[in-house]
């Protein structure tokens, strides 16, 4: 007599006829016909047109979400302005080296090429900036403080020694102290580029890179404001701030429809630029008036939040167009009549030490112990091996630094070359280190897709 129990086992089999009596042939039919219990069971839900449908075809049709988006889109973006950056070397060593320097320094209207790009297209990065740290701080990975320790500690060291290891390099240099922050920045493009060449690195590692990331850019447009600003003009400036308030009143009406807000910032970008502040600061100021609607589930309601649209949409420009242009047209480095004394310059040496030695030391050191008082805990499947690596790709510091580096020392074209070189050098031997180490360490365990 059969059991009513092996009739229907717990596993969901289906009932088996005819089965071969033999051991063998037994364990090879149920491992056909039986559903293994730890697999989840299809959801049935409604489809678009109302019909039932797969849960799993569902969250096939369903939209990326804007994390995932954002590691994918910063990825391949980091390896175009890789191109981008090596073939400005290339062109800047070449025959068109005299076509391209002019071509920067030509005037179209009342800007050169270079400063359209660099005060211009940059406005835009920095509004996608500040869009990402807006919604970051308030309905993502920087949402609450356990969230912000860990990656707000290693951004805040992560900038601080490299500085004062720029400094010390410095300090009998008063020329190039200006140029202390330059080190400070980390490029989340080129180091999600260089992590996307391989698939050791856990997904949280990659989340953590990215918020601290974040946290530096906030950083970094902090040290703009208060220490690259000068010669202001308190009439701009003021008509600046009307234009922020209307913007502000505009967030407080709950409107919604981006253009109004896009046409302001308009307007404020060339108050903002006659002012004497950096004119990208606009986009900051602009993306911090954008209204965000956080949601009850996943926080990524791209059709009716207005920041989530526009962020969505300046994904698809910024790293594969704003950033790539301006790559090409900031590290080109003539290297006729540099020999290898310059790289050992303290201005250059400065910036390469600092963005190498000082971001490991100020990174790694700040999480281990930050994870070693249990103030914070290490990213899931992370080992110390997994943050010295991403600690090292710390040190790519391409965009930023090139910004600031401009900034610094603006109108000093043998400074500005200094510096580049030493970011080129820092960025090239912090990048090459870094993907080294992750080589050497374990690799990733299964993880769930980032949400």
């Amino acid at each position: 007599m059969v059991r009513e129990a092996d009739e229907k086992p717990n596993c969901l089999a289906f009932r088996m006829t005819n089965v071969r009596q033999d051991n063998e042939g037994r364990r090879q039919r149920w491992k056909q016909l039986r559903l293994p219990c730890h697999r989840p069971l299809p959801i049935i839900g409604n489809n678009a047109a109302g019909k039932p449908g797969n849960g799993a075809q569902m969250r096939d049709k369903q939209p990326k979400s804007i994390l995932r988006e954002f590691l994918d889109g910063e990825a391949a973006g980091g390896i175009i302005l890789m191109v981008a950056a090596a073939l400005a070397l290339i062109v800047a060593n070449s025959p068109l080296a005299e076509t391209y320097f002019a071509a920067l320094h030509a005037y179209l209207g009342p800007l050169s090429v270079s400063h359209w790009i660099n005060d211009g297209l940059m406005a835009v990065f920095f509004l996608l900036v500040g869009l990402e740290i807006k919604r970051e701080m308030l309905d993502g990975q920087l949402s609450t403080w356990p969230r912000r320790v860990l990656p707000g500690v290693a951004a805040a060291s992560g900038m601080l020694v490299p500085a004062l290891v720029y400094v010390a390099i410095n300090r009998n240099n008063a020329a190039a102290l200006s140029g202390w922050a330059i080190p400070t920045a980390t490029d989340i493009a080129f180091a999600l580029g260089v992590l996307s060449l391989g698939n050791r690195v856990p997904a949280s590692l990659k989340i953590f890179l990215t918020a601290l990331a974040i946290i530096d850019d906030l950083g970094a447009v902090i040290i703009i404001a208060i220490f690259y600003t000068s010669g202001l003009s308190l009439a701009y400036l003021g008509a600046a701030f009307a234009v922020i308030a209307v913007l502000i009143v505009l967030n407080r009406m709950r409107v919604t429809r981006l253009t109004p807000y896009l046409v302001l910032g308009a307007v404020l970008w060339v108050l903002v630029l006659k002012s004497g502040v950096h004119a990208t600061l606009a986009g900051v100021a602009l993306a911090l008036t954008i209204p965000l609607k956080i949601s009850a589930g996943s926080g990524h309601d791209l059709d009716h939040s207005p920041l989530h649209r526009l962020e969505h949409g300046l994904h698809k420009i910024v790293p594969f167009f704003v950033i790539p242009i301006f790559g090409f047209a900031n590290a080109g480095v003539s290297l006729a009549g540099l020999s290898a004394a310059v790289l050992v310059e303290p201005l250059t040496l400065g910036v390469a030490a600092g963005l190498v030695l000082g971001k490991l030391v100020g990174v790694f050191g700040s999480s281990a112990l930050a994870i070693r008082l249990g103030f914070a805990d290490l990213p899931v499947n992370a080992g110390l091996l997994h943050m010295v690596g991403i600690s090292l790709l710390c040190g790519i510091g391409f965009t930023m630094s090139l910004f600031i580096g401009l900034l610094a020392f603006a109108g000093d074209v043998a400074l500005q070359d200094a510096v580049k070189v030493g970011i080129l050098a820092g960025s090239f031997i912090a990048a090459l280190l870094g993907a080294a180490v992750l080589l050497m360490a374990p690799a990733a365990g299964v993880e769930e897709e980032v949400e």
